[in-house]
């Protein structure tokens, strides 16, 4: 009996030092591209695993993890959201990007056929 009690405190061990692990190392996973989103009331999206296309401050844009210029992403689009884009297609913007720079990006996604892009914005606060 004590040798069994022994294995299921060791079992508990583990598990708790897995959840402090996955803890601190789901927010790091996350990556990206480090932006400001807007704030806005809408509800939060269920995270899915589609193609995100990120604008930030200097008005460079990534798709995932490759920084394109504006000409690179309107010519590459097409063959990303074909490729990668079957789950669906997010668009992150930082707040201080002028809104003709997310509407030229997002007109380029449209051309292609896509009807339906997800935008990405930060929950508001409660005060």
């Amino acid at each position: 009996m004590l040798n069994a009690e022994i294995n299921v405190v060791s079992l508990i061990d583990v598990m708790m030092l897995l959840m402090v692990i996955f803890m601190i190392t789901a927010p790091i996973m996350q990556g990206g591209v480090d932006i400001d989103l807007p704030k806005a009331e809408a509800r939060p999206l269920e995270p899915k695993s589609g193609l995100v296309v990120t604008v930030d401050k200097a008005g460079m844009i990534h798709v995932d993890e490759t920084s394109l210029t504006f000409s690179e992403f309107r010519a590459t689009f097409r063959t990303l959201a074909s490729s990668r884009g079957k789950d669906g297609i997010y668009l992150r913007a930082d707040q201080g990007v002028s809104y003709g720079t997310v509407a030229k990006v997002l007109a380029v996604m449209r051309s292609t056929g896509i009807a339906d892009v997800g935008l990405v914005l930060e929950p508001e606060q409660e005060p």
